[in-house]
């Protein structure tokens, strides 16, 4: 790959930006300082990028997968309207590549989330025929018994909606804490679900998306991951 197309696709500039950084000779990679435009770099052997004293950390190409813990308070949107965005969260130049979330949390709901610039991933992921977990953990407003799991499980109709949805697993951890994990992806699905079965939801956290989890991470904090392991 072209030193100059790997900058761009690094989110350093336009091509013109990008090829005054070589010219300048600002780009260093792997401690090898690069003045060649057409420089042949091969993005899976990058350990380390530099631009003048700035080291910043190489995007994965042509694909990155990141696991972000997101905290309350932010929105799952480019445009957001009343909260800072998730993406905002990325550093400099990350956050201004193209990417998007694997669905969405809301605002006030925390935990894993995955984004990616991968579409095809996203729309496995996001796919009902491909059944993939999210776990979350629920705080819920009124104390709770298996009868709550049992509901869920067996299906509960939620307002316009036709048929029932159901919970794939549901467990009580305490009788105001509830594990649930849903292969679907409704809006507001698990408030809504709470709802019909007669409680409230007070707090929502998602543990785990597919085999995925931001759970090692702070609030906040995000990583890079290989599909791979």
């Amino acid at each position: 790959m072209q030193l100059l197309k790997y900058l761009q696709a690094q989110g350093l500039g336009s091509r013109k930006q990008c090829q005054w950084l070589i010219q300048d000779g600002r780009v260093t990679i792997n401690q090898t300082v690069h003045t060649q435009t057409q420089a042949d770099i091969d993005p899976a052997s990058v350990r380390q990028l530099k631009i003048d004293d700035t080291e910043l950390q190489p995007i994965p190409l042509p694909y990155f997968y990141i696991l972000l813990h997101k905290p309350a308070d932010y929105e799952t949107s480019h445009k957001p309207q009343h909260y800072p965005s998730v993406f905002s969260l990325l550093p400099e130049p990350l956050r201004h590549l193209p990417m998007q979330a694997v669905g969405r949390l809301d605002a006030d709901t925390t935990g894993t989330l995955i984004i990616t610039n991968d579409g095809q991933f996203n729309h496995r992921c996001t796919s009902p025929k491909h059944k993939l977990p999210k776990w979350y953990q629920i705080s819920l407003k009124h104390a709770a018994d298996e009868e709550l799991c049992q509901t869920l499980c067996q299906g509960v109709l939620l307002h316009d909606e036709q048929e029932t949805i159901t919970a794939d697993e549901a467990r009580l951890q305490d009788p105001y804490t509830l594990l649930m994990s849903i292969t679907s992806g409704k809006y507001h699905q698990v408030k809504r679900m709470i709802a019909a079965a007669g409680n409230r939801v007070e707090k929502l956290h998602r543990t785990s998306f597919g085999p995925w989890s931001a759970e090692d991470l702070a609030a906040g904090q995000w990583r890079f991951f290989n599909l791979n392991k």
